[in-house]
C-alpha cells in the first residue's frame, strides 16, 4: 500500500524532470540532424542504458529474464510504435511553437489517458483523481494559448494534440504489457518492458533512415557526444515513467507528470522565452489539479 501510493509519486517526478531535459536536448538536435534523427536519438542511444538496467536489476534480483508471450509482444509493439509517431510529432510542433507551450499541447495527456485507461485496461477513476485531471488539464490548455487571445495556429495544435493522443495510448499500452508479465517485482516488469521496447523502436526507425533518409543516420553518428547524453536522459525518463506504469493507473502518472509543464518554465528562460500572466494562471491550475490527485491518493 505504502509503495502503490507514495513511490509512484516520486518516480514519476524524477521522470518528468528527466525527460524535460531529454525534450529540450532533442529540440536542438533537431536543428542539426532532423525531425527523424532526432526521433531515434532517444531510442537509439537509450537502449544501451536500458539493457544496462535490465543487467543492473537481474544482478541485483538475482531472477532469470521473463518469458516473452505473445500479449506482451503485441502491447509492446503498440506501445513502442505509437510513442515513435507521438515523439516526431512533438518536435514538429517545437518547430513551429515555443517549449513551454508545445509542452502544455502535450500536456493534455491525461484526459486521453484515462479514457484509453478505462477502456483498454479497466482502469478506474474516482471522483477526485477525475476533477485533479480536468482541472489540472484546464491548467495547461489555458497556457497553450497564453501568447496570445487568437486561436493558435492550427498546425502545431495538431501536430501537439495528436501527439498528446499517442502519447497517452503510448502509456496505456506499455501499462498493458508491464501487466502482462505477470511478475511479483514490478521493478523486473518495468525494466523488462524498457528495454524491449527500446529494442523494438531502435530497429523500427534505423531500418527507416536506413532506405529513406542516411544523411540523417550519418549525422546522428556525428553528433554522437550530445545524442548520448540525451539518450541517456530518454532512457532513464522511460525507466521511471514504467515504474510508475507499474505500480498505478496510467491516469494517475500522467496527471502527476503534468508537473514538466512547471520544469519547462525553467528550460525557456535558456531559450529566451518569457512566462505571462496567463501562464502562471495556469501553473496555479496544474499545482492544485496535482496537490488534489495527491490528495486523493
Amino acid at each position: 500500500m505504502i509503495a502503490g501510493s507514495f513511490l509512484w509519486a516520486i518516480f514519476t517526478v524524477i521522470a518528468a524532470a528527466s525527460q524535460t531535459a531529454r525534450n529540450a536536448m532533442q529540440r536542438g538536435l533537431t536543428q542539426t540532424i532532423g525531425t527523424a534523427g532526432a526521433t531515434l536519438v532517444r531510442f537509439l542511444f537509450g537502449l544501451p542504458f536500458g539493457i544496462l538496467f535490465l543487467a543492473l536489476v537481474t544482478i541485483w534480483m538475482e531472477a532469470p529474464l521473463p518469458s516473452v508471450t505473445t500479449p506482451f509482444l503485441l502491447w509492446a509493439f503498440a506501445g513502442a510504435t505509437t510513442q515513435i509517431a507521438a515523439t516526431a510529432l512533438m518536435l514538429m510542433a517545437m518547430n513551429e511553437r515555443s517549449f513551454v507551450v508545445t509542452i502544455a499541447y502535450i500536456k493534455t495527456e491525461p484526459v486521453l489517458v484515462a479514457v484509453f485507461g478505462l477502456i483498454f485496461l479497466g482502469d478506474k477513476l474516482t471522483l477526485p483523481t477525475a476533477a485533479a485531471i480536468l482541472i489540472a488539464t484546464l491548467g495547461v490548455m489555458l497556457m497553450s494559448w497564453s501568447k496570445s487571445a487568437s486561436t493558435p495556429p492550427l498546425r502545431p495544435l495538431t501536430y501537439g494534440l495528436v501527439a498528446a493522443a499517442l502519447f497517452g495510448l503510448s502509456a496505456v499500452t506499455f501499462r498493458g504489457a508491464i501487466r502482462s508479465l505477470n511478475l511479483d517485482s514490478f521493478v523486473m516488469a518495468a525494466t523488462f518492458t524498457l528495454a524491449a521496447g527500446l529494442l523494438i523502436q531502435t530497429l523500427l526507425l534505423s531500418a527507416y533512415l536506413l532506405l529513406f533518409d542516411r544523411r540523417s543516420l550519418e549525422a546522428i553518428l556525428r553528433e554522437w557526444r550530445p545524442s548520448l547524453f540525451a539518450g541517456f536522459l530518454g532512457a532513464a525518463a522511460s525507466q521511471f515513467w514504467f515504474l510508475g506504469f507499474s505500480l498505478t493507473s496510467a491516469a494517475n502518472v500522467r496527471t502527476l507528470a503534468l508537473i514538466e509543464v512547471l520544469f519547462a518554465q525553467f528550460v525557456t528562460k535558456g531559450f529566451g522565452e518569457k512566462t505571462t500572466p496567463r501562464d502562471f494562471t495556469g501553473i496555479m491550475m496544474v499545482i492544485s489539479g496535482i496537490v488534489l490527485l495527491l490528495w486523493a491518493h
